[in-house]
Parts: structure tokens; sequence; C-alpha cells
């Protein structure tokens, strides 16, 4: 019944059998708010161009542009070394101009990352946002023995 007129006028109380889920669901819209407004928060977007580790190695380009950061913060553009001031326009004449040409960036483990950072930001600055990192991986050789040392060469993705 909506509505009920007691009967007893007593100080007594009838029970009441049924669960208010008001409360509750109103806790649970809130919650799913809260997580719908957060979670696109918490995703990281930023634009790395990364193989995925079960890819075969992309061919490398007849001609690749290296550019090295030295140990001594000075900068090699290929075999020739390049100020920070000129960067820009000897990458454009040495790509000819086509922005999408891959540049392969290599530092000296010496060089701190904020120095990296600033070359690589001088790079996306001329335009030319496909930046390779190119590191040394540790290749482990057939051993002959049991003693087999890993060796050291140059990969870039």
């Amino acid at each position: 019944m909506a509505g009920g007129i007691r009967e007893s006028h007593g100080d007594e109380l009838s029970e009441n059998h049924e669960i208010n889920v008001t409360p509750f669901i109103d806790v649970i819209l809130v919650l799913l708010i809260i997580f719908m407004v957060a979670a696109p928060l918490a995703t990281v977007d930023v634009n790395v161009d990364l193989p995925a580790s079960t890819a075969k190695a992309a061919p490398r380009p007849e001609k690749p542009i290296y550019l090295t950061l030295k140990d001594d913060l000075s900068l090699m553009l290929g075999d020739d070394p390049v100020s920070r001031d000129r960067l820009g326009a000897d990458l454009e004449r040495l790509t000819e101009g086509d922005r999408e040409s891959r540049i392969f960036l290599r530092a000296d483990k010496v060089v701190d990352y904020g120095h990296f950072m600033e070359v690589m930001n001088i790079v996306r600055d001329a335009g030319y946002l496909k930046i390779a990192l190119v590191g040394l991986e540790s290749v482990v050789a057939p051993a002959e023995g049991a003693g087999a040392a890993p060796r050291n060469e140059a990969k870039a993705p």
C-alpha cells in the first residue's frame, strides 16, 4: 500500500523489510562519472615512432643521415661538424628539403638528457619529425666454449 492508516496507537513501529537502493545507485553513478572524467586524463598522448619488438628491422635508407652529439656537446652531421644555429639549414640542404626523411640521432653516453632533448627539439623545430634514436645492442654470439662474452654492435631502428 502506498499509504496506510495505522490502527494501533502504541509506541511500537512495524518492521519494514524492503531495501532502499536509491543511495547505492546514487553512489555508483557518481563513481561512474568520476572514472569517465579521470580516464582520459590518465592516458599519455606522446607521438613516438617505435617499432614493435616482434617486427623485423626496417630497411635502412641508402644514405642514412646521422646527427651525432659528442661528449663535448659538439654536433656532427654525417662526418662534418655543424653548429646549432646552422643545423636546420644544413639538414635541409642534406635532405634536399624532404621533411619526411628520417634523421638518425645518436649521442655519447656521458651526454645528459637535457642537452640531448635540446638537440632533438632543434631538429623538430626544423620540421623533421621522424627521428630515430641510435644505440648499442648487446648481442650474445653463439658460443664455441662456455665462456662467450657479449659483443656490442651499433643498431639503428
